[in-house]
């Protein structure tokens, strides 16, 4: 018994409620699509459709083979397709999931560009700074920061994140401006904490090989991007932020930057996929742009506004980017 032509049977026959409906829309004799549904039961020990004289229906067995068929199967064509050559253009749904921060800045403006090369994938971006389980939420891949756990999940890296201190005008008029990391002791900051762990994020500097990690006191901790920029933006604190995204409030004045000769371990970003997904034409062109994406973006290769070896740092856990899934 070829098991993916049963398999392919069995799930047509499901979708079209029918034996008959099913050989019409699949061209085989009504007998044959009955003896691959017949076959299969025999070979898999359990019964998958109730039938009568009136109509079928699918046992509870039958249901969750059902599900898993169309995952299989989705595999397979995913498979074909990554391997031809007279594949014009990948299609089909592609579940991903980003951090809030980087979807909303940079990933969701920059998608036009994506779909004039791609217009036939149908993207599902979830924009969130959540924990994510791929394989137990069916997506697709994620972008991911910070130094990332053993995992059977696949990774690639594709940029990093720099970090700059800054504050409000108004809060710094409050407050004398802090000329060592130390003094943020006596200062309010606004802290992020894990929504994986709830633990309060720890703020690192770097300068003539004196490093500093701490926790700093603050009024306020949120674990969303948008809430952390706009508690800074109202000036509730000092703030550790990425680079990319405040420019406009520096140059709008609506931020000053504090603590610019001391450096700030950059995060490194991953896209992280399942291994099944490897061979998936869609996974793979969308990995691929993120990587043209990322290394084309100034302000993720190299901070602009800070001369600090940033390379030579070692790695650091995510400051705002939580999207630690538990392995495999």
């Amino acid at each position: 018994m070829d098991k993916l032509q049963a398999m392919k049977v069995f799930v047509q026959v499901v979708d079209a409620g029918s034996f008959t409906r099913a050989s019409d829309q699949m061209q085989l004799p009504k007998a044959t699509v009955s003896t691959l549904v017949r076959n299969l039961e025999s070979a898999l020990g359990v019964k998958l459709l109730n039938r009568t004289t009136r109509h079928i229906s699918v046992t509870s067995d039958g249901a969750a083979y059902y599900e898993r068929c169309l995952s299989i199967l989705a595999d397979v064509r995913d498979a074909e397709d990554s391997l031809s050559k007279t594949r014009a253009s990948p299609s089909g749904r592609l579940r991903v999931d980003v951090p809030t921060g980087l979807g909303r800045h940079l990933i969701i403006p920059a998608l036009p560009l994506f779909f004039e090369r791609y217009p036939d994938i149908h993207l599902e971006v979830g924009c969130s700074d959540r924990p994510v389980d791929l394989v137990e939420e069916g997506i697709d891949c994620v972008l991911r920061g910070g130094v990332l756990p053993d995992s059977t999940l696949i990774a690639r890296r594709i940029g990093e994140l720099h970090f700059v201190t800054c504050a409000a005008p108004s809060y710094i008029a409050r407050h004398r401006r802090p000329l060592h990391p130390h003094e943020l002791m006596q200062h309010r900051c606004v802290n992020y904490f894990s929504a994986k762990t709830g633990r309060i994020s720890e703020w690192d500097f770097a300068k003539d090989g004196e490093r500093i990690q701490l926790r700093f006191p603050g009024s306020i901790a949120v674990n969303d991007w948008d809430a952390y920029l706009s508690a800074c933006l109202s000036g509730l604190g000092v703030a550790q932020v990425p680079l990319f995204p405040i420019c406009p409030y520096i140059e709008s004045g609506n931020l000053e930057l504090l603590l610019t000769d001391w450096c700030i371990d950059p995060v490194p970003l991953h896209i992280v996929y399942p291994q099944n997904r490897h061979l998936s034409a869609k996974v793979r062109v969308f990995v691929e742009w993120m990587s043209e994406l990322f290394t084309d973006h100034p302000l993720l290769r190299a901070p602009n506004l800070l001369e600090c070896p940033l390379h030579s740092l070692p790695e650091k856990k995510p400051l705002l980017l939580e999207q630690m899934a538990p392995a495999g």
